[in-house]
């Protein structure tokens, strides 16, 4: 593509050489340049792409595109950068977005973007969407996690939001693949860093707002406002949909130009559902006055759910079809997975790491089984926000009637170290309750050997991660292995 079409409204200047080049590639990371290739110096928390400018040009680049000019006069002071086009950009974050929807021809304008943000819930309301779209018969895209899909093909998913260049990519290929929609988690840090700048939705959604990231916004108001950003680019002709039970579901709403749609368990809403019932195998809904079954299980899922229903109905989806289709659906991946095994022992893995997270699915689970021992099995990420480590000890303390702390990928922390931060939020009764494990696969043998008949064992926090992160290694762990492996010798 030719270069003055890929920075069209990008913010970007051509300053030396000319823009009818054609482009070969976009690149942000120089060991991807190739002949031809327009190379973006952004300058990002761990690296300055600025740094790298002579070595994409010695790789093939053609096309410099940045914003720091002291930065490039160093790395060029030297070259001859005869042939070399210069772009002087306003933000090369911000241009390296835009560059990448219009040299991709702006696929998301092109099929119905539906994104979600909020702490919790989204990557199982995206997912549940598109099985519930596909089901009606639509062929859909997911940008989640877990994984990405282009109609029924996935791959894995190494980001909540990845970077502009793969989600535009991905984008391409769903409108070639002839996808009519895609459900993509929005991420505070992907708003924050602009990765999904020049994309166009059709829907946004807020799910809630609770405590988590703050080791890189440092402050919940900073987290809040990046959140509230997704909604405040919304365009006139797009949906901003929010549950308004979370204190801050209409503070989202306030600057947004889109058309607002309200759901609520507690509320007056534009659309409304209540829990009538629920056990391990579901729960009954009334969703808009009319009963509905689901697989799910917890009014954190009821919330998920009422979101998809009115997402899918403000779509212009039939009711009818979207309850029966809702009806189908199974749980997403490591999200109040139950496993059944011997003593009537239920283990239920689940991705809750947050403290809300952790908080909702420990009282699903009280709820369901009021009777049964309830056993609490998790820890924290290393390098990541100490400050919700003491209030998860808290509220397990506060919930369950045994308490087993342990790893959870502790990355360059020492395991010890992020199990007494957790330590700290337990007074005298929580800590005779409880048992501190270093090694995560002994943790739940330990708590299923300790089990007493019906109880329930909570694994949380690494739900559909098949990995541990122990310093910078990344080791296979799959708890569903591990549990399966320990009723077969269980008997």
């Amino acid at each position: 593509m030719r270069l003055d079409r890929i920075i069209r409204n990008s913010g970007c200047t051509v300053v030396k050489g000319c823009g009818h080049i054609d482009v070969t590639a976009i690149c942000d990371d120089s060991r991807k340049v190739s002949h031809g290739s327009l190379f973006t110096a952004v300058k990002g928390f761990a690296a300055d792409g600025h740094e790298y400018i002579s070595r994409a040009i010695g790789k093939g680049a053609r096309v410099i595109v940045y914003e720091d000019q002291e930065a490039l006069d160093t790395q060029i002071e030297a070259m001859d950068t005869d042939g070399i086009v210069l772009v002087k950009a306003e933000s090369s974050r911000h241009a390296l977005a835009i560059m990448a929807s219009n040299f991709y021809d702006n696929p998301s304008e092109k099929l119905t973007l539906v994104g979600i943000t909020g702490t919790n819930g989204k990557t199982t309301t995206v997912t549940l969407l598109h099985r519930m779209f596909t089901a009606l018969g639509y062929s859909c895209g997911l940008l989640s996690t877990i994984a990405n899909y282009v109609g029924t093909k996935g791959t894995e998913a190494k980001n909540t939001t990845s970077d502009p260049l793969t989600i535009n990519s991905l984008l391409s290929e769903m409108v070639k693949a002839g996808c009519e929609y895609c459900f993509m988690e929005v991420s505070s840090i992907g708003v924050e860093q602009e990765r999904i700048s020049g994309l166009k939705f059709k829907a946004g959604i807020f799910s809630n707002l609770t405590h988590d990231h703050l080791d890189y916004h440092k402050t919940f108001a900073e987290y809040l406002r990046c959140k509230k950003l997704f909604f405040d680019n919304l365009p006139a002709d797009a949906y901003a949909i929010t549950n308004i039970d979370d204190r801050n579901g209409m503070v989202m709403m306030q600057n947004t130009k889109a058309q607002v749609v309200t759901y609520s368990l507690r509320s007056i809403a534009d659309h409304t559902c209540r829990v009538i019932e629920q056990s391990f195998e579901g729960m009954l809904l009334k969703m808009d006055g009319t009963e509905a079954w689901s697989t799910l299980i917890g009014q954190h899922n009821a919330y998920n759910l009422l979101a998809i229903y009115t997402t899918a109905v403000t779509l212009g989806a039939d009711p009818e079809e979207v309850l029966v289709a809702m009806s189908t659906l199974r749980p997403a991946p490591g999200r109040l997975e139950n496993m059944r095994g011997p003593k009537d022992i239920s283990v239920i893995i689940d991705y809750a790491h947050t403290p809300d997270a952790l908080e909702n699915v420990l009282k699903t689970l009280r709820e369901i089984a009021p009777d049964r021992e309830l056993i609490c099995l998790f820890g924290c990420g290393g390098d990541r926000d100490r400050t919700k480590r003491p209030e998860m000890a808290a509220i397990a303390q506060k919930l369950a009637d045994k308490i087993i702390v342990t790893s959870d990928n502790s990355r360059t922390e020492k395991t010890s170290d992020i199990m007494a931060d957790i330590k700290a939020g337990l007074d005298i009764s929580g800590k005779a309750r409880s048992l501190f494990i270093e090694d995560r696969e002994q943790a739940i043998r330990t708590a299923v050997m300790i089990a007493s008949q019906g109880a329930t064992i909570l694994l949380a926090g690494k739900g559909h991660e098949t990995y541990q992160i122990i310093g910078t290694e990344k080791k296979h762990f799959d708890e569903k292995e591990i549990v399966a492996d320990i009723f077969e010798t269980l008997g």
